[in-house]
């Protein structure tokens, strides 16, 4: 697997519309990189084309895992081909809009303050459900698809899970804030719905590149977290593979399936630890003792998981699968 684009030739029976929208991603990236770095107007505090970057890297690593997935399917690959289509169509979109606002120096995300404003955010709404309810197909279906490594199987299928998690806990920063409320029962109004920051006003003294709150808790952090699953699970299999050609404790497949479902368990504890931490208005930076707590406990479980799945003893081996093995293209 490749978190980004590959040549032509290792890529055959890719989804071949999500590899083409990776590249104009990745093109995307350089294009908002040059914004950074050309243009000096800010928004609430972060550079004017900071988020159009980001979402383009991390659109970018969607379609092109995804496009990668797709060719790990044996039935339905035709309305499976539909749908990828069709979440092309939703990410061109929201990508399209956000780079629209970002050059008339207005907010994309939460901003009410016109009609204008709050019927494109509206729209890119739309398209972020249609994302998540073609991404759940997408789930479900690959879930299904016949993969001969059992540890590239659960990392795949739990890795797209966690995903589609951190997809839905988007809608915590879509719901309008106390502050919010009050404005509208007062003047029929808001000039935004929703926000990113927990305890603070959206637009404070952020982290470096990624932005993320250092005076409140932000619902930014496990958005990202839960849908980089989908890379990092799938990496985390391949590089037990790897290592299992010069460790002999990871040569059995059984051993590395439990190592992947470990690491899953401790990577969606992860998701919850840090939305969590984030609803309780607290940056990812200044932990209190409550959230070091539930890290060391997590810490220590993901750690004891590890040493019993080396450890356990490995039954004997199942007869070879008899379903087609399309994990390798």
């Amino acid at each position: 697997m490749s978190t980004s684009p590959v040549p032509a030739a290792r890529t055959a029976g890719w989804h071949r519309p999500m590899l083409v929208f990776a590249w104009v991603m990745a093109a995307a990236t350089v294009a908002t990189a040059v914004g950074l770095a050309v243009d000096d107007r800010t928004l609430a505090g972060s550079p004017m084309w900071l988020k159009p970057f980001k979402f383009a890297v991390s659109m970018a690593l969607y379609s092109v895992t995804w496009s990668w997935m797709f060719s790990l399917l044996y039935k339905g690959k035709r309305f499976a081909s539909w749908v990828s289509s069709g979440l092309v169509a939703a990410l061109a979109i929201e990508f399209a809009l956000m780079a629209v606002q970002a050059f008339r120096g207005r907010a994309s995300h939460f901003n009410a303050e016109t009609a204008f404003d709050a019927r494109l955010f509206t729209i890119m709404g739309y398209a972020i459900a249609a994302l998540w309810i073609g991404t759940l197909i997408l789930t479900v279906m690959v879930c299904r698809a016949p993969i001969a490594d059992l540890a590239e199987r659960w990392a795949i299928r739990l890795g797209a899970l966690i995903a589609l998690a951190g997809l839905a806990l988007g809608v915590l920063m879509v719901t309008p804030t106390a502050d919010q409320t009050r404005q509208r029962e007062r003047t029929g109004t808001s000039d935004a719905i929703g926000a990113h920051t927990v305890g603070a006003p959206d637009g404070g003294a952020g982290m470096p590149i990624t932005g993320w709150s250092l005076t409140g808790g932000d619902l930014r952090i496990p958005h990202f977290v839960g849908i980089h699953a989908l890379q990092l699970l799938p990496l985390f299999a391949l590089a037990l593979g790897a290592l299992a050609r010069r460790t002999p404790a990871l040569r059995s497949g059984t051993v590395r399936a439990r190592l992947v479902l470990t690491a899953a368990l401790g990577y969606a504890g992860l998701v919850a630890l840090v939305t969590w931490q984030a609803l309780r208005g607290q940056p990812l930076t200044s932990p209190d003792a409550a959230t070091l707590l539930a890290l060391a406990a997590l810490v220590a479980a993901v750690a004891g998981g590890a040493v019993l799945a080396l450890r356990a003893p490995v039954p004997d081996r199942p007869a070879p699968h008899t379903e087609p093995e399309v994990l390798q293209r």
